[in-house]
């Protein structure tokens, strides 16, 4: 079957590597699938004239909105993908509400990635609830890299041994609902107590005003340092050598950055949120934490060998 996957494709980010990897278990099926920018089309018609110039058969969209408001009345088959951003930004924006219910009527499918996610949605399309199943995001295979860990500390002007660092990672798109700017006063306190504490952001500039929000606080902050995107299997270079990964989303689907972590045995500590708290089991699987100083309080470099 040829399929058109549409998903918004910013490199380096979540939704970007989660496409890729759908559309892979898509190919390895046996389907022609082809991943196409949400962003590139601007119109409904547009998608349509590009189902007839492929001899497209069905299509799917991660994100309800982004992807999925340009699929129905097509005449083909199609599914979606639940996103983060769906259940728990857009559905409070009345008129992307209304636009999503519509495209959950003609849906085929509806996947969401954690039980949680699932009832979010069916409580608020309960039109829709016989057709949204559950289904968690895989780990996909990263090529080795050249990159090193002391490359990576250069560039984020690190002037330390290598061997008494603890590096936090906190890896997101600059935009405000991952929150980075959440815990720096905390590791900079810390680290002001344990030099060696540094917490790192790593991602792509997605909202240019709020970056310039995080540049500025960075760069007046002792122990906390920002860098821009990196080549995924460079970042997963990082993720290995690093003491632990942390996520302080406002609001997320199924963090990738959590998922890579632990399947590279790095440990996980997430801010308590309900896409996190599926995926991260307290104390067993990472650590949760509900405010700022959580991390910070009582914690040392033995205490995250979970």
């Amino acid at each position: 079957m040829r399929l058109l996957f549409l998903a918004v494709l910013r490199r380096h980010t979540g939704n970007a590597i989660t496409a890729q990897r759908v559309r892979d278990h898509l190919e390895a099926a046996g389907h022609v699938c082809i991943l196409k920018n949400a962003l590139d089309f601007e119109s409904p018609s547009e998608i349509s004239n590009f189902i007839k110039a492929e001899s497209l058969e069905a299509a799917m969209a991660l994100h309800l909105y982004r992807g999925g408001r340009l699929l129905p009345g097509h005449g083909i088959p199609f599914g979606i993908i639940f996103g983060g951003t769906d259940l728990n930004e857009d559905v409070k924006q009345g008129e992307k509400n209304k636009v999503m219910g519509k495209v959950l009527e003609e849906a085929r499918f509806a996947v969401a990635f954690t039980e949680s996610m699932k009832e979010t949605a069916q409580r608020q399309w309960p039109h829709a609830k016989d057709k949204i199943y559950v289904q968690s995001q895989g780990i996909a295979t990263v090529p080795n890299t050249t990159f090193n860990w002391d490359t990576f500390l250069q560039r984020s002007e690190i002037n330390q041994s290598a061997d008494n660092l603890h590096v936090f990672l906190l890896i997101c798109g600059l935009r405000q609902v991952k929150d980075p700017l959440y815990l720096v006063d905390a590791f900079s306190e810390w680290h002001q107590e344990e030099p060696s504490v540094y917490m790192v952001i790593v991602g792509p500039e997605v909202d240019p005003v709020f970056t310039r929000e995080v540049k500025a606080k960075v760069k007046r902050t002792p122990g906390v340092r920002l860098i821009g995107e990196m080549a995924r299997e460079d970042l997963h270079a990082v993720v290995k050598n690093c003491f632990a990964v942390v996520n302080s989303s406002v609001s997320e689907g199924m963090s990738a950055a959590i998922l890579e972590a632990m399947d590279l045995e790095v440990p996980v500590l997430a801010r308590n949120i309900p896409g996190n708290a599926a995926v991260v089991k307290h104390e067993v699987t990472g650590l949760l934490f509900s405010d700022p100083q959580s991390p910070s309080q009582g914690l040392a470099p033995g205490d995250l060998n979970l």
